[in-house]
């Protein structure tokens, strides 16, 4: 079963709203689809374009896809790009709580 596009949409508007315009040019926060998961990463760009051409990535949370429970669960990415459950949230059939929890981000797990 592929994820809802109204929830794909949903998660692609909240990353966008969260770099003003003008910024963009050094910060982006995009959503990458994977066939049962969304994946919230922070871009940059190069930071010297002699060594490297390419925008850097770096995961900040995992949204994943429970298609018999229907419902997402929260993972959060360590330094090392591994990703883990967010124990601080049950799994929501609201793409929009986890979504509210990474704002809210009270342990700063997600944006430092």
């Amino acid at each position: 079963m592929a994820l809802s596009e109204l929830d794909v949409a949903r998660v692609q508007r909240w990353c966008a709203a969260r770099v003003p315009e003008q910024a963009r040019d050094q910060l982006r926060i995009e959503c990458e689809v994977a066939p049962r998961h969304l994946t919230i990463v922070e871009r940059r760009p190069p930071w010297n374009d002699d060594v490297q051409a390419d925008w850097t990535s770096s995961a900040i949370a995992r949204l994943r896809y429970n298609a018999t429970h229907k419902s997402w669960t929260l993972y959060w990415a360590d330094r090392h790009q591994r990703f883990h459950t967010y124990d601080r949230l049950a799994p929501s059939q609201s793409i929009d709580d986890l979504l509210t929890e990474i704002d809210r981000d009270p342990t700063s797990i997600f944006w430092g």
